[in-house]
């Protein structure tokens, strides 16, 4: 199946050419850059969160494979959606998915199931897919939403995601979606914010969980984040670096009522 754009045009721009303006002007050039094994990006539309998203992609090497887990804003599809074949459009063209790598995944993990439905309408990944295609036009995905972010069902995942790019042997990054503190004072949200991300620094997945949910920051991706914080140690991670942190009160100018988007890499 060819999976259509669902938020071109609305979350980024529609055309190949504005797209690729849009893109060029949130990356970071000149930097060094890492082999990560994780990161930490957020999903809203480019206007707001491109910066961080852009610091991120301009901070890593991307490698042939990139495994994208995002929440599911839309409550179509299964607990935890994986679309195993098939293909996804974007302005910039097509992505094929790496159907062994999703098919390991799938059979490592009971709690996943093979369900396009919930890839449909879903912004979470798409909104990755520019930096990415930019970056690399070669690359394959392996797309996974999450509706159930039970802690059981992050660390299964985690470690069926783990324990497929073990076997797989090349490098796979694995991208966490998520936005941060929604609707908050940007004070707040900066307070709340800090919490999670200093679990996530300390690669802390069952304290990233434990913070989010005593402290009730309105983090929209904390199970994608446990599940590839779960994988990343699996794969021998052992630094965390916090690339850039910003709120929608930076570009919109309403600092009362913002959402927080942080830009981390694992390694």
């Amino acid at each position: 199946m060819l999976r259509q754009p669902a938020v071109a045009g609305y979350f980024y721009q529609g055309s190949p050419s504005r797209l690729r303006d849009q893109v060029e002007h949130f990356l970071v050039s000149g930097g060094p850059t890492i082999r990560a094994l994780g990161i930490l990006s957020p999903h809203a539309g480019l206007v707001y969160s491109g910066a961080v998203a852009g610091a991120v992609y301009s901070h890593i090497e991307l490698p042939d494979t990139v495994v994208l887990i995002g929440p599911n804003h839309t409550g179509l599809g299964a607990p935890v959606s994986l679309m195993a074949a098939g293909q996804w459009m974007t302005p910039f063209g097509t992505l094929s998915i790496d159907e062994p790598l999703a098919g390991a995944v799938l059979a490592r993990c009971r709690r996943v199931q093979d369900d396009m439905i919930a890839h449909l309408r879903e912004h979470s990944l798409e909104v990755q897919l520019p930096f990415i295609q930019y970056k690399k036009d070669d690359v394959r995905i392996v797309p996974i939403q999450m509706m159930d972010t039970r802690l059981d069902t992050c660390i299964e995942l985690g470690d069926a995601v783990a324990g497929a790019i073990r076997e797989r042997g090349t490098d796979v990054l694995i991208v966490a979606s998520s936005d941060m503190s929604h609707y908050i004072s940007a004070e707040e949200a900066k307070r709340k914010d800090r919490m999670a991300i200093d679990r996530i620094l300390a690669l802390d997945a069952r304290g990233l969980y434990a913070t989010v949910r005593d402290e009730d920051i309105s983090m929209c991706g904390y199970g994608p984040a446990v599940a590839m914080l779960i994988a990343c140690k699996a794969l021998g991670a052992t630094k965390a670096e916090l690339v850039k942190y910003a709120t929608s009160g930076d570009v919109s100018g309403d600092f009362d009522q913002v959402v927080g988007y942080a830009g981390v890499v694992i390694y």
